[in-house]
């Protein structure tokens, strides 16, 4: 039973919703009423300003760098990069560095699924730059590769900690340190995304473990919304389908390359191919942007259509 008084609780959520995002209106055309807007022109600088986090950075084939050269690319003020395997993060700096001269990169070693380590880069990013704008929750693994049956309970929870867990750390400390307010920020926001997977949505596009932490990061985003409400912190997941990665190379690619059924990566989907992670990305910087401002709570299948309908293919039904 909670201590706090009932008019206590609504005077808080009021005064959480006290800030909120600027509508831009720019007058009338020969009487009638301009396009009401809250955010800026689609073209150019997309993210011009934001501080980011992005956790799973490490894979050179991964969604993670693919997102932290979206955000560069688009006017990000700063993009920190982090995974609990540093072997190409500070390639990644480099890179990003001399693609991207005027973005500060950060490359952080931690678990995302440990607490102290979250806090503190977060708390690193609001010493630094007095603002947090985005955090992309994307660091995962792909489970046991079992049968329910000959799943440990470690194995089980392992693989919780490392999907959901780090998602929970980041809604948790992500929200607070996005309505820290300033001069170059002068209102609450914040964009926390989290990478899900279709198999989410469907079953049998993943192990017991993974579909379990997966589905539970989609519930975990869309609570998070509610929790979050008026203070314009954006939670939405991503739902990849078959894009080829760090995680998905050595499983798919790979042994299909092998076997010389490479065209066959992906066949399931209406689009008869796999993804590669810069098509993920390019969601994972809309949900960032303010052209999002209003989508909240979402999950986005980036999956070609594969979770739109029931594996089918033309011809053998029968």
């Amino acid at each position: 039973m909670s201590t706090v008084s009932t008019p206590k609780r609504r005077l808080a959520q009021v005064a959480g919703q006290i800030a909120q995002p600027p509508v831009i209106e720019e007058g009338t055309y020969k009487g009638m009423p301009r396009v009401a807007r809250r955010a800026g022109d689609s073209v150019g600088q997309r993210a011009q300003g934001k501080v980011v986090i992005i956790t799973g950075c490490n894979s050179p084939l991964g969604m993670g760098r693919a997102t932290a050269h979206q955000y560069a690319r688009n006017g990000a003020r700063a993009v920190y990069i982090c995974d609990y395997v540093d072997e190409y993060l500070n390639l990644h700096v480099e890179e990003l560095n001399e693609l991207y001269p005027n973005v500060g990169v950060h490359a952080r070693k931690f678990d995302a699924a440990d607490e102290a380590a979250t806090k503190e880069v977060v708390a690193h990013a609001l010493e630094t730059y007095g603002q947090l704008d985005v955090f992309f929750a994307n660091a995962a693994n792909s489970g046991t590769w079992k049968e329910v049956w000959n799943t440990d309970v470690e194995e089980f929870e392992r693989t919780m900690r490392t999907n959901l867990t780090s998602v929970f750390l980041a809604v948790k400390h992500a929200g607070p340190a996005m309505q820290v307010t300033s001069k170059d920020k002068p209102y609450s926001s914040g964009s926390i995304i989290a990478t899900a997977s279709t198999a989410a949505l469907r079953s049998n596009g993943g192990t017991t473990d993974y579909s379990a932490s997966k589905a539970a990061v989609v519930s975990l985003v869309q609570t998070a919304c509610f929790q979050y409400a008026g203070r314009n912190i954006r939670c939405n997941a991503i739902a990849p389908g078959m894009t080829r990665s760090g995680m998905t190379e050595p499983v798919f690619y790979g042994p299909a390359r092998e076997r010389g059924t490479l065209h066959k990566v992906g066949q399931l989907c209406p689009l008869r191919r796999g993804a590669v992670a810069d098509e993920i990305a390019r969601v994972a910087l809309f949900l960032g942007t303010d052209e999002a401002s209003y989508v909240n709570g979402q999950v986005w299948a980036v999956d070609g259509g594969l979770s739109s309908g029931l594996p089918y293919m033309l011809g053998s039904v029968a």
